[in-house]
């Protein structure tokens, strides 16, 4: 709900509440009437325009303190209760008087007015602006909570497309550099077709990247293709020192995932596992589905996590950005609905799995 309908809202819930308080009023005391007092031949008509026109009166002057209301509403809460019991008694005065002046100039005998004390300043008209006041306050409180609603939705949102914005264009520096850094060295050795394959391949990455909002959702083989993309760039880095295995099921190729889900992943495998090792790695991913559930994983030979001697508890899960941005997507994408699960392998490696609903495009 934008600001805007809340502002209309306010308006036409004022007039909607006045319109059927009144027009309540004047059917309770013609109902009244008829059971208690019923007039004679001719004279109901003109009793039901003393009714309406009386609380016609008070919609008027019930109105002219809403003015005042809005007029003061931001001076504090003690001005506001000081000018409802001014406002309550003055009110009731005029309305006091109009009534009085209605029936004698419109009626000639005693009516219900007088029996139901409809024209009693104590017993009737006072505690009927107080009520009227009640519901106001009540009517103008709730509006004011929708508003304040309203706004924290609002600043809600605005802060995660603020998010989302950063983790859309939080590419890893040091991958941008050492790639640059790569086909620069091609460019030198004169192996310019290499050199062009690898800014081909940058630029689809990048595209791709840019082009898809943390909360987009692609086919599995896409994502699929985009990691190849990466490790392809990779690859150049490490050349035969890097090993990469693919394991994706068929029928899990058109099932619908996070975009960039796997990219991060893949980077800190490489950063933590096969970059500090000489003889390089290997890391293999897998898709299959396990009943309502995808499940993603990618396994290093790294030196995986470290552990407490037990050898079973882990004391260092990553807390990089990269990871960190993987929990909140997953969160923000599935609410509680997923896992993502770090688990030493033996001898040595790491996996990495995700499971979350399987869902097909």
């Amino acid at each position: 709900m934008s600001f805007v309908s809340i502002k209309k809202l306010q308006l036409n819930g004022f007039w909607v509440f006045q319109f059927l308080g009144w027009s309540a009023l004047v059917g309770v005391l013609t109902l009244l009437t008829l059971v208690f007092n019923p007039p004679k031949l001719g004279f109901l008509l003109p009793l039901i325009i003393v009714y309406a026109a009386s609380a016609l009166v008070a919609a008027i002057l019930t109105s002219g303190l809403r003015v005042i209301y809005l007029y003061v509403w931001n001076r504090g809460v003690i001005v506001r209760i000081l000018l409802a019991g001014f406002g309550t008694l003055i009110a009731a005065v005029l309305w006091q008087g109009s009534q009085e002046f209605l029936e004698n100039l419109l009626l000639d005998s005693e009516t219900i007015l007088d029996r139901l004390l409809f024209g009693n300043f104590v017993l009737f008209t006072v505690p009927l602006i107080v009520l009227w006041h009640a519901f106001y306050f009540i009517l103008k409180y709730n509006q004011l909570f929708q508003i304040e609603r309203e706004k924290s939705l609002r600043s809600e949102a605005l802060a995660n497309e603020a998010q989302l914005l950063m983790l859309r264009y939080q590419l890893n520096p040091h991958f941008l550099f050492n790639t640059l850094n790569a086909i620069s060295t091609l460019v030198l050795s004169k192996a310019t077709d290499q050199a062009n394959e690898m800014v081909t391949k940058l630029s689809k990455f990048l595209r791709y990247s840019l082009d898809h909002s943390p909360l987009d959702k692609v086919t599995l083989s896409h994502e699929i293709e985009t990691s190849r993309l990466y490790l392809d760039i990779e690859k150049v880095r490490f050349a035969e020192h890097l090993k990469l295995l693919f394991d994706i099921d068929k029928n899990t190729e058109k099932a619908l995932v996070p975009t960039m889900i796997l990219q991060p992943i893949i980077e800190n495998s490489i950063k933590h596992g096969i970059s500090k090792s000489e003889a390089g790695g290997e890391i293999a991913i897998k898709a299959y589905r396990e009943n309502d559930t995808l499940v993603l994983e990618l396994n290093d030979d790294g030196p995986g996590l470290l552990t407490s001697e037990d050898g079973r508890t882990t004391i260092d899960l990553p807390t990089g950005v990269g990871i960190s941005n993987i929990r909140n997507r997953l969160r923000e994408i599935y609410n509680e609905n997923y896992e993502l699960i770090f688990t030493n392998l033996k001898p040595r490696g790491l996996m990495v799995k995700i499971i979350i609903p399987f869902e097909e495009k």
